[in-house]
């Protein structure tokens, strides 16, 4: 499997290699294993090449934690990391990288580690409100080239414990691939009563904006 896996990511990077080789233009890598990130990306008609950093996100956010920093500079700190462990990698490609954190009440949360942590996150941000801190960043070079930083404001209805069981039920382990437990692009918009920030950012990527930076890049037709 772990054979087939290599194969399957070498024949995508290969083919993102040579659309941009054709184009003539930069190399774009997402330093990213968010699926999400990855279909934004493709659905956009973006060229890319995801590459895992490697950080230790939750090493990283204690330590920042226990620094006093803020949501807005942790999630900042681990969004250029991020990019910046693969720009060492490529100099020559634009790298993306982007981090999220959830704040509710002063506690910041991570990916659920399984369907109880996210049962028991999910319970925790029942009838209250939230913020979601998202920044995204390219570095080109080892430097930052372009940052993006995108606040959004959700308010969690006071869902019955039936439904949020059926909510686990039917989302299975993808409950597990985002902070909060939800996807607000599907079943997970039946939790909220408010949203107040841009749609793509809560998703992952802060598109509209990036696509204007790739389009200065040459990466995205004028």
């Amino acid at each position: 499997m772990a054979k087939a896996k290599k194969k399957t990511e070498k024949k995508a990077e290969k083919r993102a290699g040579r659309k941009t080789e054709k184009r003539g233009m930069r190399a774009v890598y997402l330093a990213s294993r968010s699926r999400t990130r990855a279909e934004l990306l493709t659905k956009a008609g973006i060229p890319f090449i995801a590459e895992v950093a490697g950080v230790d996100e939750p090493a990283v956010k204690a330590a920042l934690r226990a620094e006093g920093a803020s949501t807005q500079a942790a999630a900042d700190r681990l969004a250029a990391l991020k990019a910046e462990k693969i720009s060492a990698r490529h100099p020559d490609a634009l790298v993306i990288g982007s981090d999220q954190i959830l704040e509710c009440g002063g506690v910041w949360f991570d990916k659920p580690v399984d369907t109880d942590n996210a049962r028991a996150q999910l319970q925790t941000l029942r009838g209250r409100d939230h913020r979601l801190v998202s920044v995204t960043c390219v570095f080109l070079d080892n430097t930052r080239a372009w940052s993006h930083l995108s606040i959004a404001e959700l308010a969690m209805r006071d869902f019955s414990d039936s439904f949020l069981e059926d909510y686990l039920d039917a989302m299975g382990s993808r409950v597990l691939d985002v902070v909060g437990g939800y996807e607000i692009e599907g079943l997970g918009a039946q939790l909220f009563s408010k949203i107040s920030g841009d749609f793509f950012s809560i998703l992952g990527l802060p598109l509209l904006p990036l696509l204007e930076f790739l389009r200065e890049q040459g990466v995205v037709g004028q």
